[in-house]
């Protein structure tokens, strides 16, 4: 049986937008495979381990192959918690709304949390970083209410997509569907946008 985690990346609840168009693409997948177990993480709302001092100093002790304190051995362990739930998915679903040009801070908290060595990526001094979340794929719904692509710097510029992408890249994750429902604030009939979005995302599904 496979399993898909969705990465819900918005506070907002039912008034959220990017998470209307996720639930579109889940309704329509679960239909197509009710047998895909999904496990919806929402990052705002589960809990998520602090990634400090603590934290670094033990991260670094595994990059460096070095032993690590019983503190650090703690908080290692409840980092590797959150990883093994990301890890247990064949696919992935994120909603990520633009806050401030980029992605919402509880987001980068649960990718700083998973980003770990030897978990997702690889290094080798010769060739570098590795991705070790082979043979996987993503779904990725980004939305924003000002920003659009090829508005003037006035009008926003997108951080959210270009280090959300390559993240995904990092981690080894090269089988990405994207749907943007970009300006959706500046749309002059913005229920009608949201709809084509999600059908957008219903088509996506069809084959994903």
């Amino acid at each position: 049986m496979s399993q898909l985690l969705h990465v819900n990346a918005s506070p907002r609840g039912a008034a959220s937008q990017s998470l209307a168009i996720a639930g579109a693409f889940l309704s329509a997948y679960k239909d197509r495979k009710p047998e895909t177990k999904v496990d919806v993480l929402s990052v705002f709302e589960d809990s998520l381990p602090d990634f400090g001092t603590t934290a670094a100093a033990a991260k670094m002790a595994a990059f460096a192959g070095q032993e690590q304190t019983p503190e650090q051995v703690d908080v290692w362990a409840q980092a590797r918690a959150v990883f093994d739930r990301f890890a247990a998915a064949d696919e992935y679903v994120f909603n990520i709304p633009m806050w401030n040009a980029g992605v919402p801070y509880a987001l980068k908290h649960w990718i700083d949390v998973v980003t770990q060595p030897g978990w997702v990526f690889g290094f080798d001094p010769t060739a570098g970083y590795s991705g070790l979340m082979t043979g996987r794929k993503a779904f990725v719904v980004y939305s924003s209410g000002v920003y659009a692509d090829g508005v003037p710097q006035e009008f926003g510029v997108d951080f959210r997509s270009t280090f959300f992408k390559d993240w995904l890249r990092f981690v080894g994750i090269t089988d990405v569907t994207e749907v943007y429902f970009d300006a959706n604030a500046m749309n002059a009939d913005p229920g009608a946008a949201l709809e084509a979005a999600k059908a957008r995302a219903e088509e996506h599904a069809s084959t994903f």
